[in-house]
Parts: structure tokens; C-alpha cells; sequence
């Protein structure tokens, strides 16, 4: 195939194309057409690998921090805090063991999509090296393990807990962690590890209570019922109907794994996704003994640099994603000016380049064409799979196009698509997780800072942080993730440079006598008006796009451009904080004094 520098394309007409798509796409509910796995949806959020009949008495103690989450941002910042010599550290996770992402989502067929020798962290400082190029989740979750054992973390982990609430005690300089197991626990320092996608969403879809047969979200995937592994052996799905609602990133890598088992497999499809092939490969025993110390930071930092729109004089990973920046520069990342035409044409031409490799790999015309994607490039999140589009030509497997309308409803029987009934055994939903929407909403949490004020109050028009790590008025309060920060397409980078810096500050705070610290208002007030001022190329590119949930389905207010990310970039983010530990001052913090 053709390297598409000799695609030629219509801008105007692909302009016209990509808004038609977008505008059949368009609903005015936006992300309040799904819900939460709570009320009439709780059925779905069982978890099928923890004991369901846990108990244990509730605890009533102090310590020095508690994380809220045990994923990768969770074993990150309680690491390097255990480096700086901090004592008890409890982290608190509803599932039954650390990993996170990788606790939850074991559906057959999850990996990484990004290179696991640079989105697997701490691999020198836990002495971890990935089998292949592209890790599976059973490794990436067995790595998550490995890095609780390295840093003692297991022993004051709280699992199948929940934080329900945390209230600041001033007089303590303490907050004050409630859970759904009783406990009370006082700690110095509570950060929020709730992670980029962690709450499972289902979609409003009418009837879906009345289904007679299995069903089941992918974040909680049924093996007794499917029956194999996360390797595939789907053996309980010979002789069933199944249907599949999603084919985003969760959907594209367990659909091959269905195809393979199920007796008839319907994918229901509102967008498709854009493909490219992953290209995995074993890691090369030879090529290990060539690294030096600092490998992993080095890597991992010139992949985010290339991915960024920087330019570095080797691509250390040569992958899909360094090579689709090395053509095409994002409109959202990077500090040097750019031809946006120049930028546009070059995300066209990639996008036939993908339309034309679906031709190749699909054997039936109608169900090729279906497949397409007609957006701009970045518009979703890329996705990278050898097998998926050669499913469709599998006998046993059809695509349900809806159109960009979505499934019509749900029967006791299966699934409607325009005014036909798909009869099935079992639907699925990968429908994938709340993205950053209401903080409590999205965490389960409710704070009381100084004054018992509500964080869902402080943050009821968007996010108020300095640097996305902290918020006026709730000492000691950190949060890790995207929100107002600079986020890498390898986001365990982005979680690694802000758990170092959380530690940093944490560290500077224990080391001068300082019981809580806070950023000041002025500090606050001064960033937030970065982040909306930085706003303005992004949303009008993400006005452009389909709907999804980067675009947050296509209704974008205020509170979703104070929600969004730091408007330089990842590079420019990381090398401000870095400036910022340099100078040493901790300018925009201030004490928090004891209350009498």
C-alpha cells in the first residue's frame, strides 16, 4: 500500500463530508444519555473477581497519607513518598487488589496501545522488563503487583472499600476519611488516585432493565458465563447469539476474540474508530543488554516529545504513534507555531490512507464502507489492532451500522436497529467510562474543606486547581490526572511527573515544619485563567469532531473548558513544574494555620 504522500484531497468536499457525519451524531442530552453503574444500573457493577462475601471490622487510626484509588497514579505517588521516608500510607481501592485500569478490565484481548517499555512505570526502579513490545493486562496488572510488593504498600491497603467522604479537621490539620466499611481514619495528607477513566458509564438506551438474557459490562467481564481467559478459549459462547454495543478502544481488541467463539456475533456500531496496525513483537533479549541507567525516563520522555509535536534527533519507540506525528502535527500540543492548512491536509491524507485500508482488509463492500472513519484524525483517540477488521469477513460476524444514530432500544428478547430485532443470548456493553464530568460525581467522593464548604461547590463551574494538583480552600488535598495538566498520549508519564511532584511538595512541607499547605487564591485564580485562555484552538478543533468523549459528546460549556487540559502541552507542563520544584520558594502555596 501506498505511503499517501500521493493522496490527493478535497478539503472543502472532506470538510462538508466530516460535518454531516458529526452533525448525525449530534443529541442534545450529550453525557447525560449514559449513566452510572448505580440506581437501576448497580446490577452491572458486581465485581466478579473479589469475594462477595468480604468483612472485616472498620478501623479507627491515624497516618500520614491516604490515596483514594490503588491504580497506577496510587502506587506512584505512595512509592515515591515511601522514598522520601513517609511512614504509614493507606491506600483505599473498592476492587479487591492494586492495578486499577488493569484490576478492572480484563475482557479478552486487553493491552496496552502505547509501547509497555514506556507506559509501564518504575520498570528499573522494580527491576521489570515487558515481554513484548505491546504488553497484555495480565502482565501490566501482575507489574502493578510488583510495585506494591517493592514499596510494602500491601500491608495498610484497604480493598473492596470505598471513600465516601473525607471532612478537614483544622484544629487536627487532619482530614477525616469515612468509607463504606465504617472506618474513620485521620490522615495528614488525602490524595485523590481516581485515575482518567475509571467509572464505568452505560448507555440510556430504553429497556435495557428488561433483557431476559446475560449481560454484562466489559470492565466486568463474565468468564463463568463466556467461559476462557483474557488469552480468548471462549468455549461458553458456542452456541450463543451475542451482541456487542461500542467499537471503541475496548471493543476493537475483544470483538477478534468473539468472532472466534460466539455461534453469531452482532457488533452495533454508532461510530467506527479509526485503525492502524500495532505491529507487536517480543521484546529482543540482545537489544536489552544494550540499555544504560535512565533507559525508561529517557524513552519515555522522547516519546512524549515527538507525540507532543517536538523534535528529537532519534524516535526511540518508531511506532504508530511517533510515526503518524512525524506526518502530522496536532493543532493541541506543542509551542511552535504551525501551517494549520499544511497540518489539516496532512490529517486528511492519513485518514484515506485508513479508509483505503479498510477496502483492502474487508472482503464485503457494504460493511468496508461502514467501517470508515469521517473525522479529522484526532478527533478520537487512535486505536491500533492486526485482527479487528479482518473479523467482519468471518461468517458468523455482522456489523449493525446505526448510522450515528445508536442502538434504538433494547427488548426482553435482544436489541432493535432501525425497527429490526437482533435476538441474543448475551449483550455486551464497551461503552466505556466517565471522562472528566463532575468530580464527585466521577469519584464517588464528597469533600468539606475549611469550613465545611463542598468541593462540589468550589468546583460546580469546572475545576479550580493550581497546577490540577491542588484547590484553594482544601489543605493538603492532591489530585492526579488530566484535569488543567499537561497529558501525554502515554498517560502513565503524565501520572509519574505529577506523583513526583506531589511527593516533592509533600516532601518540602514535612522537611519545614509546614502542618498544611494550600495554594493561595490569587495562585488559583491566575491559573484558571491559563487554562481558559489556552483554550480556544483546542475546543474549536474539537467543535469540528463527531461526538465522543473527547469532545464531551459535542456540548462543550464553561465547565468543560475549565476541565481541560493545560493548552502547551505535556512538555512545556512538565518542564513549568520542573522550573517550579527548581526555584524552591513553593511560590503560590501558603501555611494553613491550626485552628484553636
Amino acid at each position: 500500500m501506498s505511503d499517501g504522500q500521493d493522496i490527493e484531497i478535497d478539503v472543502e468536499a472532506l470538510e462538508r463530508k466530516y460535518a454531516e457525519e458529526r452533525d448525525k451524531r449530534l443529541r442534545t442530552d450529550a453525557f447525560e444519555q449514559f449513566h452510572e453503574l448505580a440506581g437501576d444500573y448497580a446490577g452491572f457493577d458486581r465485581d466478579p473477581n473479589a469475594d462477595p462475601d468480604f468483612k472485616r471490622d472498620p478501623i479507627v487510626e491515624e497516618c500520614d497519607v491516604v490515596t483514594i484509588g490503588g491504580g497506577f497514579g496510587a502506587l506512584l505517588v505512595a512509592g515515591r513518598l515511601r522514598e522520601k521516608g513517609l511512614g504509614k500510607i493507606r491506600i483505599i481501592e473498592k476492587g479487591a487488589d492494586v492495578g486499577g485500569t488493569w484490576y478492572w478490565n480484563r475482557y479478552p484481548g486487553a493491552a496496552c496501545d502505547v509501547e509497555s517499555y514506556i507506559y509501564m512505570p518504575m520498570l528499573e526502579e522494580v527491576g521489570t522488563m515487558p515481554t513484548e513490545k505491546y504488553a497484555k493486562a495480565p502482565e501490566i496488572f501482575a507489574h502493578s503487583q510488583k510495585i506494591a510488593r517493592h514499596y510494602d504498600l500491601y500491608a495498610d491497603a484497604l480493598f473492596q472499600t470505598v471513600v465516601e467522604a473525607a471532612r478537614w479537621d483544622g484544629k487536627r490539620q487532619r482530614w477525616i476519611v469515612s468509607t463504606s466499611r465504617g472506618d474513620e481514619i485521620a490522615t495528614r495528607y488525602l490524595i485523590s488516585c481516581t485515575g482518567l477513566l475509571s467509572n464505568p458509564k452505560m448507555p440510556g438506551i430504553p429497556g435495557i432493565d428488561s433483557f431476559k438474557g446475560h449481560s454484562f459490562h466489559t470492565s466486568r467481564w463474565d468468564y463463568t458465563y463466556t467461559g476462557g481467559n483474557q488469552n480468548g478459549e471462549l468455549t461458553g459462547l458456542k452456541d450463543k447469539r451475542v451482541g456487542i454495543i461500542g467499537t471503541g478502544s475496548t471493543g476493537i481488541q475483544c470483538i477478534p476474540h468473539l468472532g472466534n467463539w460466539a455461534k453469531q456475533l452482532y457488533v452495533f456500531q454508532r461510530t467506527p474508530s479509526s485503525i492502524d496496525p500495532r505491529g507487536n513483537a517480543p521484546t529482543d533479549p540482545e537489544w536489552v543488554k544494550t540499555l544504560k541507567p535512565g533507559w525508561a525516563k529517557e524513552r519515555m520522555r522522547n516519546f512524549t516529545s515527538l507525540t507532543s509535536g517536538g523534535r528529537e534527533e532519534v524516535d526511540l519507540v518508531q511506532d504508530g504513534w511517533t510515526d503518524i506525528i512525524a506526518d502530522v502535527s496536532s493543532p493541541t500540543g506543542g509551542t511552535e507555531p504551525v501551517d494549520e492548512a499544511a497540518v489539516k491536509y496532512a490529517q486528511m491524507r492519513k485518514m484515506e490512507l485508513t479508509r483505503r485500508r479498510i477496502e483492502e482488509a474487508v472482503d464485503d463492500p457494504e460493511t468496508a464502507e461502514a467501517l470508515k472513519p469521517w473525522f479529522h484524525y484526532f478527533c478520537k483517540r487512535p486505536c491500533f489492532h492486526d485482527e479487528y477488521l479482518q473479523t467482519f469477513n468471518k461468517p458468523n460476524v455482522k456489523l449493525v451500522d446505526t448510522k450515528g444514530r445508536g442502538v434504538e432500544r433494547v427488548t426482553p428478547k435482544g436489541v432493535v436497529v432501525d425497527g429490526t430485532e437482533y435476538e441474543l443470548d448475551l449483550l455486551i456493553f464497551a461503552t466505556g467510562f466517565d471522562f472528566i464530568v463532575e468530580y464527585s460525581r466521577e469519584s464517588g467522593v464528597e469533600l468539606y474543606g475549611i469550613g465545611g464548604r463542598k468541593l462540589s461547590d468550589h468546583w460546580a463551574e469546572g475545576r479550580r486547581t493550581l497546577h490540577g494538583l491542588q484547590t484553594h480552600g482544601f489543605p493538603n488535598f492532591f489530585v492526579i490526572g488530566p484535569t488543567q495538566a499537561g497529558v501525554a498520549v502515554n498517560y502513565c508519564h503524565s501520572v509519574d511527573d505529577q506523583s513526583s511532584h506531589i511527593a516533592y511538595i509533600i516532601g518540602e512541607a514535612v522537611k519545614r515544619g509546614i502542618g498544611a499547605i494550600q495554594p493561595t487564591h490569587e495562585a488559583e485564580e491566575k491559573w484558571i485563567e491559563s487554562i481558559l485562555a489556552s483554550a480556544g484552538a483546542r475546543r474549536a478543533f474539537l467543535a469540528s469532531c463527531t461526538p465522543g468523549y473527547l469532545n464531551y459528546e459535542g456540548k462543550w460549556g464553561r465547565q468543560f473548558a475549565l476541565n481541560d487540559f493545560y493548552g502547551a502541552g505535556p512538555t512545556a507542563y512538565m518542564g513549568m513544574l520542573a522550573d517550579w520544584r527548581d526555584e524552591g520558594s513553593l511560590v503560590g502555596l501558603e501555611e494553613v494555620p491550626a485552628v484553636a
